[in-house]
């Protein structure tokens, strides 16, 4: 059977998911994908960077972070203070970058990314910030040295919607993508929507662990609007600058907006959106400008958007060929986040059982 060595660079709660999926489903991994995966190597910004050659036991692993306790007490390990130094000094086939959650830093996980893909190594991530900035990029890179480059998880979590561009309606030219991509922003609208003013609804959100003591990057849309990178990239090939991207957030939004919104028979929502514009423009989509908005917009109540309340996101993707796809699912939270990392390391994986180099 083929052996398959990971490194999990973040071993906060999204890379300790992923390691416990991969511990727990080794019997299916080898059914279904013909590997054996073996975590050889983890990084945290306390512990650095340890590398097991063997492999790690990945429940006494994950005991010992669980205790708190340094990650370099785990037995004949080698070990380097940045995940930069040990990465280019180990072997690995699969990274799982996971160490970045701010969609507005592509530091350090773009650089983690980039020195993984330049030395033909499959890459899967969860940090947005790295592939807002340099998705496109990446995503070349890995076709020029004939590896994967994968980043489900940056938008919508385990939903798959970047999966389904890239795969489900491969062939397809996609005119437009538009949805709630923030689950903190949706369950204040929802609130406000019931009547709570915006400081009640942020400290319900505060109150449930949805929204961060500073929830800046979920209020003001900053997150969204790495995510509206993101889909550019996959969905049209476009790398757009971000301050290309019209952004507005929602702590401006008023009862008395609500209120005027339901009384128009709306819902006021957070709103995505990524669109080719015809104009001034001759044959080929390539050359077409792409506008890029997030912005409160209110949704007539026929509009599935507007229907989607709470912590749910939800993406439609209009196409040339099928119509309007929309999908529907959970946004955040470490179990969806390592899901999509983990369905990632899937296809890697199944690719590698199916083609062995």
């Amino acid at each position: 059977m083929q052996q398959l060595r990971l490194s999990i660079v973040g071993f906060g709660t999204v890379g300790r998911w992923l390691a416990t999926a991969v511990h727990q489903r080794r019997a299916w991994l080898a059914a279904e994908c013909g590997i054996a995966i073996s975590l050889v190597s983890v990084a945290t910004r306390h512990d650095g960077f340890i590398h097991h050659d063997a492999g790690f036991d990945i429940p006494t692993l994950l005991n010992l972070a669980a205790a708190g306790r340094r990650l370099a007490d785990y037995p004949g390990v080698r070990r380097w203070d940045t995940a930069l130094a040990g990465l280019a000094q180990t072997e690995q086939d699969v990274l799982a970058e996971a160490s970045n959650t701010n969609p507005r830093e592509p530091e350090p996980a773009l650089s983690h990314i980039h020195q993984t893909l330049k030395r033909g190594t499959h890459c899967i991530t969860s940090s947005k910030g790295a592939c807002a900035a340099a998705a496109l990029e990446l995503g070349v890179l890995a076709r020029r040295r004939a590896v994967q480059f994968r980043m489900e998880s940056t938008v919508m979590s385990g939903t798959p919607v970047l999966s389904t561009i890239r795969d489900g309606l491969a062939g397809t030219r996609v005119v437009a993508v538009r949805g709630i991509l923030n689950g903190t922003a949706n369950h204040i609208l929802t609130l406000m929507a019931e009547g709570l003013d915006y400081p009640a609804a942020l400290a319900d959100a505060q109150a449930q662990g949805y929204a961060e003591p500073d929830p800046t990057d979920d209020v003001e849309g900053h997150d969204v609007v790495a995510k509206i990178r993101i889909l550019a990239a996959t969905a049209f090939d476009r790398t757009v600058p971000l301050d290309h991207v019209i952004r507005r957030g929602i702590t401006g939004i008023t009862p008395d907006a609500m209120e005027q919104a339901a009384g128009d028979g709306c819902r006021i929502k957070l709103v995505a959106s990524a669109r080719i514009r015809s104009e001034g423009a001759g044959a080929g989509g390539a050359s077409m400008p792409l506008e890029a908005r997030v912005e409160p917009v209110a949704l007539p109540l026929t509009d599935p958007l507007a229907r989607v309340d709470g912590v749910l996101n939800a993406l439609s993707i209009e196409t040339d060929t099928v119509g309007t796809v929309t999908i529907i699912g959970p946004g955040a939270g470490p179990e969806q986040a390592g899901q999509g990392m983990f369905a990632d390391l899937v296809a890697v994986a199944w690719a590698a059982g199916h083609h062995p180099a």
